[in-house]
């Protein structure tokens, strides 16, 4: 299988942008200044359900039935710091130590929301600006997102059904600069951690989240505005109350 090939680490031949001594790209994606911005609660503030990492790592799996709860501000605030909290910002401010691994600690992802039912929020999309821990507003204005999402994932109802859906897009340069053609696991195995944590901290809330890979990746890019190739769409996940 040819495929194969991408699970070895390969030979780097040539140099890196990072070994070139050019810019590295930024941690997140800019926005501009008149952005609508809505703030999380700070994840010392955080109250959840004290359940202990066994617990939450024997009751793990994947769940597909959700209950019509909505989700509180403080546990999507939650969600969010646990898939992609930044802890430290080091090395000058231009890496990120958060709660999951990256190589080079380069975190190249983005995390999307499309909102359903949040209190608080308005139903839309919604990008994570994981350095500030606020979200960033893309879209309230359409009813039919839901319906779109569930499109993309080729009729997998039970996506429409939660009360989020994270989605989340690597920004392949942000890792190339400093790998090279040695990204690609990374990048992939990156985007595994991060969904591991929403498994274990949805434990923590009484919800519940199901790993999606089967959608259609041009419309997938489409939904979020991406370009597919500068930055693109991996993974989901939709959360609800079980």
């Amino acid at each position: 299988m040819a495929y194969r090939k991408y699970l070895k680490n390969p030979v780097l031949e040539d140099e890196t942008d990072q070994m070139k001594g050019l810019p590295i790209p930024p941690i997140q994606k800019p926005y501009t200044e008149d952005a609508g911005l809505i703030d999380l609660i700070p994840h010392e503030s955080l109250k959840v359900d004290d359940i202990s990492l066994f617990q939450a790592i024997n009751n793990r799996e994947s769940r597909r039935k959700y209950l019509d709860v909505e989700l509180t501000l403080e546990e999507i605030s939650f969600l969010l710091w646990a898939t992609q909290g930044v802890k430290e910002l080091a090395r000058g401010g231009l890496v990120t130590k958060r709660t999951v691994p990256s190589g080079g600690a380069m975190h190249p992802y983005e995390t999307y929301l499309l909102v359903k039912t949040i209190e608080g929020l308005e139903p839309g999309l919604y990008r994570y600006l994981a350095i500030e821990h606020k979200l960033l507003i893309l879209d309230t204005n359409k009813s039919d997102l839901s319906e779109e999402i569930v499109d993309v994932c080729h009729g997998q109802a039970f996506i429409g059904k939660a009360a989020v859906v994270f989605i989340w897009a690597t920004r392949p340069y942000r890792l190339e600069y400093r790998y090279g053609e040695d990204s690609l696991k990374d990048i992939l195995m990156g985007v595994g951690h991060i969904c591991q944590n929403l498994y274990l901290a949805c434990e923590a809330i009484g919800a519940g989240t199901c790993a999606v890979v089967a959608y259609d990746q041009d419309k997938l890019d489409k939904f979020i505005g991406v370009d597919g190739e500068n930055e693109i769409a991996l993974y989901l996940a939709p959360v609800g109350k079980i």
